[in-house]
């Protein structure tokens, strides 16, 4: 056997060092259960429908998905615990609009929504509706009469500059009606004091509001989309009731960190496909919670969301809103 330089042991001992932190390293991804922070508070438009394609996407990718709620200012509070996380693929955000309000809502945050995330996937549209009590008014023409009789009737949001915050001051601002916004952290709470009468009136995303509407719990006037839904046909659009070309929808994507790995963010991306691909679960969002599903590619997901960052700074400073 040669004699070894000391030189040559020095780097032996270095590599077999390495070697155990090295494989950990080249893992295959992923190995471990994968955090998804959805964006708003539960039994909301993001927590349902991220929590519905959660478990199909964690069998797809051979480890569990779990769904952790950080609700709260539009959405940022869940887009900087992903932003300050490490971009490993395993922890990975769920948000809604916020993604494309909240850039000219708060500039200064300590991240930036642009350069902070990468994009995974599209996972589904919330069309809007808006809602009273069923002793409430029969129609929206009466509402809006109702309304500019009692001037500073309130409707109730998922929280300030959400869809639902948007498409009341749309409404408002377009038919004089004078509202008064109420801001809830999230969907849920929001349809509790609609249900308890302590507001006159909400915007909410399908998710949280068609199971009360199928209840008889609650009336729908109209929906926010271009056309009729699917799941509430009876119920008329904004535009049918002289509001043209009013579209105001929310939607939920998920993102990565920046920097995460490209075959990591690809391989998300399939999971999420394939997830929306099974027609049961299709059906079950589209007839069941009242969501439209979307999907594909992370491309696809990063044009509309900068057209949507366009067409939203439009709206807010058109509706002049702010957070305090």
């Amino acid at each position: 056997m040669p004699d070894l330089s000391r030189r040559q042991i020095v780097a032996a001992a270095t590599a077999a060092t390495l070697l155990p932190s090295l494989a950990r390293a080249q893992a295959p991804w992923p190995s471990r259960p994968i955090r998804v922070v959805a964006s708003y508070a539960p039994g909301g438009g993001v927590d349902v429908p991220t929590r519905l394609l959660a478990e199909p996407m964690g069998a797809f990718l051979g480890q569990p998905l779990v769904v952790e709620n950080r609700g709260g200012a539009t959405g940022s509070i869940g887009a900087s615990v992903v932003a300050q996380a490490a971009p490993d693929g395993y922890t990975i955000l769920s948000d809604a609009s916020g993604q494309a309000l909240n850039p000219t809502l708060m500039p200064n945050l300590p991240f930036d929504y642009v350069t902070a995330f990468a994009p995974i996937g599209h996972l589904c549209t919330l069309p809007q509706v808006l809602v009273v009590l069923p002793g409430g008014p029969q129609s929206l023409a009466a509402l809006m009469e109702r309304a500019r009789k009692n001037r500073g009737m309130t409707y109730a949001s998922s929280g300030i500059a959400s869809g639902p915050h948007l498409a009341g001051a749309v409404l408002s601002r377009r038919a004089d009606l004078g509202l008064v916004h109420v801001a809830y952290r999230g969907s849920a709470p929001a349809m509790q004091d609609v249900l308890s009468g302590a507001v006159d009136m909400a915007f909410s995303t399908t998710p949280a509001a068609v199971p009360l509407i199928r209840e008889g719990r609650l009336r729908p006037l109209a929906v926010t989309t271009r056309e009729r839904l699917p799941f509430l046909p009876d119920v008329p659009t904004m535009a049918e009731q002289g509001f043209e070309g009013y579209d105001v929808n929310e939607w939920v994507a998920m993102w990565a960190p920046a920097g995460t790995p490209g075959p990591v963010l690809e391989r998300l991306n399939t999971a999420l496909n394939e997830a929306l691909r099974d027609a049961a679960r299709r059906d079950r969002m589209l007839n069941g919670m009242g969501v439209l599903p979307t999907g594909g590619s992370r491309e696809e997901l990063a044009r509309f969301v900068a057209d949507q960052r366009v067409a939203m700074r439009e709206v807010v400073r058109a509706e002049n809103i702010r957070i305090e």
